[in-house]
């Protein structure tokens, strides 16, 4: 089983930082585009990068992101779509070990690894196995996490393997395949996608406190939590994300465990 040994810690921040339509709404007017995760870093201490999902980073892209930001952040990353999505996890072994290498350089910013598969690829034995296999090559020391695309992967098969390996299933409400809310590790990870589920739509504070109440529950079972709105059609995911971490700090139990 994958160790989890990592403190109680609750993070609420975005998938993602470098949208150019965030100027005005999240960031300054006057903000120049090389110093948005700086000022990101101000306001959240988690982001995921999309960008390792789409291209290998540079060492240097991966030192920019970690030298950009305080102490204490912390990367949730996207792992490679050439792994997830051309490959579809299978005779990867090479590739997981060059990118989770790369990832690596993120140092003490390093958080964890989201595997997201594409909707085409459903559940039977053989990709199961391949998820067990992925999870057996990635270091020990890395939490991943997995997010479904296709509802077949719902089920108690799929759910023993990501137990087994003390890997999360990624609670999303994404509009593929929405996400039983349930947990498979010793953290949480969530994906926001919006109230369409397709990355648009703003949710309600109604929505969001009963998200804080979960995240308490989760808390008394002693599960850190990494919280990510990906609904940045008309740049919804910021203020989401600071109304999650307001209902949480009307929680004290529940602020103490966050560092924003």
């Amino acid at each position: 089983m994958r160790p989890d040994s990592v403190d109680c810690e609750i993070r609420v921040g975005t998938s993602g930082w470098h949208y150019k339509s965030w100027h005005g709404p999240f960031y300054p007017e006057t903000l120049k585009i090389k110093d948005f995760l700086s000022y990101y870093g101000e306001q959240f201490d988690t982001a995921e990068i999309n960008n390792s999902f789409y291209r290998l980073p540079t060492e240097q892209a991966v030192q920019t992101w970690r030298d950009s930001v305080p102490g204490g952040f912390l990367f949730a990353w996207k792992v490679s779509r050439f792994i997830t999505h051309m490959k579809k996890l299978k005779d990867v072994a090479e590739s997981i070990d060059l990118v989770f290498g790369r990832m690596a350089g993120l140092g003490d910013a390093l958080g964890p690894a989201l595997f997201q598969l594409p909707p085409q690829l459903r559940a039977n034995e053989e990709t199961r196995e391949r998820v067990a296999r992925c999870l057996s090559l990635v270091p020990r020391s890395q939490r991943i996490a997995f997010e479904f695309r296709h509802p077949s992967w719902y089920d108690e098969a799929t759910f023993r393997i990501l137990r087994d390996h003390n890997a999360a299933l990624c609670i999303s409400d994404h509009a593929d395949a929405p996400a039983p809310w349930l947990t498979t590790a010793g953290f949480v990870y969530v994906r926001a996608h919006g109230t369409n589920g397709r990355y648009a739509g703003s949710y309600s504070g109604e929505t969001l406190q009963d998200w804080s109440r979960r995240i308490a529950d989760w808390r008394q079972e002693g599960r850190s939590v990494y919280v990510y709105f990906d609904n940045d059609i008309k740049s919804a995911a910021p203020g989401d994300a600071r109304t999650l971490l307001e209902c949480l700090e009307s929680d004290q139990s529940l602020s103490a465990m966050s560092s924003r």
